[in-house]
């Protein structure tokens, strides 16, 4: 079982896309990042099948890029190999803030709920079973949970149920491991953590592809509502390709017939997921508000060598929180 927390391995497949009958505008490839939601190779089977539906209906090659940890495809979007991705909250918020992306749709599921929800996991037998001993003696556990980026694996719990007990994930816990959701639930089923971070859709993953771990688990905590992951692409793009594209996530698996039920079945086994509808940088307005808050609550909560140091950290926040609310609505220079 590899952790994210090591040196992060990055899987490219050129996947031959494109069908032979279309003729590409141009031969230079989509290249698409994608979060790491199960294992490097898991995520890139599950993606290649949309993938090359969309290289067809663009006619341009598309590449895949599947890493193995937030970071690595943070650093991807920086060093510009990434021209579009699918992210989730804090990666979507900051593609387009500060590495010039703009959101052109977000995932649905069949729940038809706005998103999904935080969860903590435990075994349902032993001594480490119960919230409120977790929260008493936070020292005595071992927990498994997502990286810093991660919006269900690491902000919302740390936001909504850590800080405000003035537990901090990173230093009160008596180890941890850090990995994706599948690492975190596998961890705590086979007795390596004591309580893990996951989340509603990528659990109910987890009880169909390891159904005998699934029932050792049981879930003691739930957050609030969570939006859904976006797909971003680089601004360089015309209007008229971004709308190709839009276009092409918004009508895919809505057909009827054969076409419509083989498009179905590609999303059913991504995630699950029931389609994507159109969105703009402005969806991303709770993601950013989580953060703020995220950020506020560590600062108030964190030891400072004055109160005065502490007061500039909250205006840094308060000042980045409205150059990103800005960013969002459209006030700021592209």
């Amino acid at each position: 079982m590899w952790l994210l927390g090591c040196a992060a391995m990055l899987v490219v497949a050129a996947m031959g896309l494109q069908a032979a009958s279309a003729q590409p505008a141009s031969s230079v490839p989509v290249r698409f990042g994608i979060l790491p939601l199960g294992g490097a190779f898991e995520s890139r089977n599950d993606w290649e099948p949309l993938l090359a539906d969309l290289s067809r209906a663009i006619g341009r090659p598309v590449t895949m890029l599947s890493v193995t940890s937030y970071e690595a495809l943070e650093q991807a979007i920086q060093r510009d190999q990434v021209d579009m991705a699918f992210l989730s909250g804090k990666m979507a918020l900051d593609a387009v803030t500060l590495r010039r992306m703009n959101v052109v749709a977000q995932v649905t599921r069949h729940d038809g709920l706005p998103g999904y929800r935080a969860l903590l996991l435990t075994r349902k037998s032993g001594d480490y079973t119960s919230l409120k001993n977790l929260l008493a003696e936070p020292e005595k556990w071992r927990i498994a949970r997502g990286e810093s980026r991660s919006v269900s694996g690491f902000i919302v719990p740390q936001l909504q149920l850590f800080l405000p007990n003035h537990i901090a994930m990173e230093t009160r816990f008596r180890s941890e491991v850090v990995g994706t959701h599948q690492v975190t639930a596998l961890a705590v089923a086979n007795g390596e953590a004591d309580v893990a971070t996951n989340n509603t859709a990528d659990f109910e993953r987890f009880r169909l592809q390891f159904p005998a771990e699934a029932d050792r688990l049981q879930v003691i905590w739930e957050s609030e509502l969570i939006p859904h992951a976006q797909i971003v692409m680089r601004r360089e793009y015309d209007d008229t390709f971004r709308r190709k594209v839009q276009g092409f996530l918004v009508d895919y698996a809505r057909g009827k017939g054969p076409r419509g039920d083989a498009e179905r079945a590609v999303l059913k086994s991504l995630h699950d997921l029931a389609g994507f509808v159109a969105a703009d940088n402005s969806s991303l307005m709770p993601a950013a508000k989580l953060a703020y808050q995220l950020a506020r609550q560590s600062a108030m909560n964190s030891q400072w060598v004055s109160e005065s140091a502490r007061q500039a950290r909250l205006q840094r926040i308060e000042a980045t929180y409205a150059e990103q609310m800005a960013a969002l609505r459209g006030d700021a220079p592209r």
